[in-house]
């Protein structure tokens, strides 16, 4: 599978079987799969989104959002159980062009890419339990 790098945006060849190794970026030598969720805004995510093939959860969230910061331990805690999925949090403050792009109207709002494009939107704060059920129910579409 083809991972881009959420630190210098080079596309990676990692085999399925690897993703729980914690792979390094053939060129930064920094995780390629980390087990967290990791901060990208208006100038690499359309990149990672389309060096990705793997699909990728996105929280677009605020720093002043309660609902957004009662929401991320949740987000956080899936990505490290979900080792297949890619997750990724953008700050929707610092990444005014990204939100406008994507058509963000309020915050949080999940969405998940697949081949880089978006396949399927959620609005509000979800448990761990019911984003993987979210999650689970769009990529089976």
């Amino acid at each position: 599978m083809l991972l881009g790098c959420p630190h210098c945006g080079t596309r990676n060849r990692v085999p399925d079987e690897r993703l729980t190794e914690d792979p390094g970026c053939g060129r930064c030598g920094q995780p390629v799969a980390p087990r967290k969720p990791v901060a990208l805004g208006d100038a690499d995510l359309g990149a990672y989104l389309q060096g990705t093939e793997a699909p990728v959860v996105v929280d677009f969230w605020a720093a002043w959002c309660g609902p957004c910061r009662s929401y991320a331990p949740h987000f956080e805690r899936l990505a490290g159980a979900r080792p297949e999925l890619r997750f990724v949090k953008v700050d929707s403050d610092a990444a005014p062009r990204t939100s406008a792009a994507m058509q963000i109207r309020s915050i949080p709002t999940t969405l998940l890419f697949v081949g880089g494009r978006e396949v399927a939107r959620q609005s509000g704060a979800m448990t761990a339990a019911q984003l993987g059920a979210w999650v689970d129910g769009a990529l089976r579409r």
